[in-house]
């Protein structure tokens, strides 16, 4: 199922409307659907580098527009959906990432956004603890924002070359802007006690 529906997605981004399809993606992708929109940003940003930040603000407005949704999931429908949640392979994933909601807060959520992990765990669990919700649509939209026009600005000055660099390093630079946000809270909760 899964791989029809990558295979879907990636024939979406060659199409005359794939604007439309990557607004869509970015919105479901926060909520429920299983796909990443990097799917469609990265071949869209290489054939038309000359709109790569656009296509990166469209990503980030309706992935955090897709975020309310997953929050709203998560706020009123937590209940009914926990059964089948606890059924997937994503209920581990939400036991994990509501572990570091209520250890960090608003910063998990702000890291889950930039992390390349399914983002819909984050905001379902955000919801499910009814976190503030203007706080989270802020963070929503920087970490996801600041994943994809990295992405962007890479793939726009670094061009089909990167590209190839880019999937097999994706995970590390994640990974490694993590750990650099973590030392900073950590530096300045030291700082601040």
């Amino acid at each position: 199922m899964f791989q029809k529906l990558y295979d879907k997605t990636l024939r979406w981004s060659r199409h005359r409307h794939a604007t439309r399809y990557l607004g869509f993606v970015s919105f479901a992708d926060s909520s429920f659907f299983p796909i990443t929109p990097l799917v469609m940003l990265v071949p869209m940003v290489l054939a038309q580098r000359d709109k790569a930040f656009r296509f990166a603000f469209l990503t980030t407005i309706m992935s955090a527009l897709g975020a309310i949704l997953g929050y709203g999931i998560g706020y009123f429908l937590f209940e009914m959906i926990s059964p089948w949640l606890q059924t997937t392979h994503y209920w581990n994933d939400y036991l994990a990432a509501k572990i570091e909601v209520d250890k960090w807060g608003i910063w998990a959520v702000l890291i889950g956004g930039f992390l390349p992990i399914p983002y819909k765990i984050f905001t379902i669990t955000a919801g499910s603890l009814n976190m503030a919700l203007l706080p989270f649509l802020l963070v929503s939209t920087l970490g996801r924002g600041g994943r994809f026009f990295f992405v962007a600005f890479l793939l726009k000055f670094g061009g089909a070359k990167f590209e190839t660099k880019l999937r097999d390093y994706i995970n590390k630079i994640g990974w490694f802007c993590v750990v650099l946000i973590v030392i900073g809270l950590g530096t300045y909760q030291f700082l601040k006690s």
